[in-house]
């Protein structure tokens, strides 16, 4: 069974910059807590209240990386600074879509049909009608109220926009962006599948390939390309692929990433 949807995805919406900041501040072995005291004795994010800092941390950093023993967060750390804006930008947008259904379900359901369809945008409409059928198909954790549905909506649209997928600024309708996964975000997402101990083939067929708009045939091409950075050598023929893998673990594509071998 899918998980619920939350409400927590309004707790800093894409948080690009945010995380960029926190990435710098947060050390291996560090929790939310921690983080939190680092970032108050160091007099960032002064704007924010107490609260709305707290929750931007632990809720909005921490779901997303912070989780299987911070495995995102050590991985995006030591790469931040190295890898191309749009590619590290694709990993957060992952990580995200990864804490919360509701944005990858909206990307999977709306934004790659609109976006196939030759749609020029998306509005607050039609993600209102996403929530509100989501409200009545019981995938919410309570029955929203007309303004958190609304909210929502609106959230949804702002989130995809943090992440490049439509523009941004604040609009009831935004225009959907040219948007393809960038061959180290096809490494890195290749790799991290790999770790979770698929095989070869399933591989290509994982959910996390949709929210990419990319199916299975588009995702070995992808893969095809992105193994000219050397990372990793694809051999496929008569329906069935093989990978090889030049680093053995996470942790040493990170090495390699930040040491620019790829």
């Amino acid at each position: 069974m899918s998980r619920p949807y939350t409400v927590q995805l309004g707790h800093g919406l894409g948080l690009v910059d945010e995380t960029r900041t926190l990435l710098d501040l947060w050390q291996p072995g560090m929790k939310a807590p921690d983080l939190y005291r680092s970032v108050l004795q160091a007099g960032y994010f002064g704007a924010l209240s107490a609260r709305r800092l707290h929750d931007m941390i632990s809720v909005g950093f921490g779901m997303r990386y912070l989780t299987g023993d911070a495995a995102p967060a050590r991985l995006l750390k030591p790469i931040q600074h190295v890898v191309p804006r749009a590619a590290f930008e694709q990993l957060l947008f992952l990580y995200t879509a990864r804490a919360h259904p509701v944005l990858a379900d909206f990307v999977r359901e709306v934004y790659w049909p609109a976006y196939a369809a030759g749609k020029p945008a998306i509005g607050n409409e039609e993600s209102l009608r996403f929530i509100e059928q989501a409200v009545r198909d019981g995938k919410t954790t309570a029955a929203w109220s007309p303004t958190m549905v609304k909210r929502m909506s609106s959230n949804l649209t702002s989130c995809c926009a943090d992440f490049g997928l439509m523009e941004g600024g604040a609009r009831r309708v935004r225009k959907i962006l040219p948007f393809r996964i960038e061959p180290l975000a096809v490494t890195v997402l290749a790799y991290d599948l790999h770790g979770s101990e698929l095989g070869d083939n399933q591989l290509l067929v994982h959910p996390d390939w949709s929210l990419f708009g990319l199916e299975r045939d588009d995702v070995l091409a992808e893969v095809r390309r992105a193994s000219l950075n050397g990372a990793l050598i694809v051999q496929a023929a008569a329906g069935v692929t093989r990978i090889s893998w030049k680093f053995k673990s996470m942790e040493e594509l990170a090495d390699g990433i930040a040491q620019g071998q790829l």
